[in-house]
């Protein structure tokens, strides 16, 4: 049986923009994937024959700025980028008569019979502090916005990857603060991984709507700076957010490996708690395709059901698949997002 996927995270975009395909041509067909700039982005999980292999339906899609020798980009370069990403999700949008769909809310995601994105911004540099880029990206179908990545920013202060907590640095700015409270207007869905532990108790304050934790494990079993304490997911608890599971070995391992010789278990154990902690309407995946090593049972998109099954063969209910696999990121979307 299949199981319909909606992932909380992937970065194809990023990679296309990465090997300077400006169409997204090779996304609809890999056979047209380009040569030239491919080593620019290691990474390669998914296009849109691979999803449907995996049943994956739909996701949320980072519009993702790498840093330039270890630094940010200046905020009119980085809106440069997401700029750029965002035209290639229009461009492929256009080219897939139908098979690809930009959507806004959890109504489009479940009226769409083609694959359902959502765009999402990681990390908020390409935002200024007076939001117009925000006003403007949001008319773009723009609806989960993640404040940082791993640095700091106008906004909040991120985590870089390392064994120990997310606890250092500041909380919010209140540059930060007034994009919350813009988010929460406008429907956009805050996303706190990457944030620090200061940050992400300053939205829970900030914010009246539920948020998400789109690609981030439990630190109890992968000791990063980048998986969630039980402090962490408590708060997520209390305001009936989620946590997508996040896919990459070393977000999964409890020595932080990039070990693709990981078993589908590890995954499990993670998922195990999440539900403990957030009930079963609190937990879905996060995959992180394109930007992270999944484990060799998943490979790629076209392996996808692997997860569904062992879970399945792990006691979990057929309605409790069907919830993490899909359906959870469905309520979210609805709470927070309109048209």
């Amino acid at each position: 049986m299949t199981v319909p996927i909606f992932d909380g995270h992937n970065d194809a975009l990023a990679r296309l923009w990465a090997w300077g395909d400006h169409d997204g041509r090779s996304f609809l067909d890999p056979t047209a994937r380009p040569v030239p700039g491919r080593g620019s982005w290691p990474y390669d999980h998914l296009d849109l024959p691979r999803a449907r292999a995996g049943g994956f339906g739909g996701g949320l899609f980072a519009c993702f700025v790498p840093p330039v020798k270890g630094r940010p980009r200046p905020q009119p370069e980085a809106l440069a980028v997401v700029l750029a990403q965002s035209a290639i999700l229009r461009r492929m949008e256009r080219a897939s008569q139908g098979a690809v769909r930009q959507c806004r809310t959890a109504a489009e995601v479940e009226a769409s019979s083609g694959l359902a994105v959502v765009l999402h911004l990681e990390a908020s540099d390409a935002i200024d502090p007076g939001l117009d880029a925000l006003e403007v990206l949001h008319a773009a179908g723009l609806r989960s916005l993640g404040l940082v990545w791993n640095h700091a920013n106008a906004f909040a202060t991120g985590i870089p990857f390392r064994r120990g907590t997310p606890e250092d640095g500041p909380g919010l700015t209140d540059a930060g603060r007034a994009l919350v409270r813009a988010c929460d207007e406008l429907g956009i869905l805050i996303d706190v991984s990457h944030l620090n532990a200061a940050g992400l108790r300053d939205v829970a304050e900030v914010s009246r709507n539920p948020f998400v934790a789109s690609h981030s494990n439990v630190h109890a079993l992968a000791p990063t700076s980048r998986n969630l304490t039980d402090d962490q997911l408590a708060i997520l608890a209390e305001r009936r957010g989620l946590v997508g599971l996040n896919f990459g070995t070393s977000f999964l391992r409890e020595d932080l490996s990039r070990t693709p010789d990981t078993p589908l278990e590890t995954m499990l154990r993670h998922l195990d708690v999440l539900r403990d902690r957030l009930g079963e309407h609190g937990v879905g995946f996060g995959s992180d395709l394109d930007g992270a090593d999944p484990p060799d049972p998943i490979g790629d998109a076209s392996g996808l059901q692997a997860l569904p099954a062992a879970l399945r063969r792990h006691g979990w209910s057929t309605d409790a698949v069907e919830r993490v696999a899909r359906t959870n990121w469905l309520r979210i979307l609805a709470a927070v997002t309109r048209a």
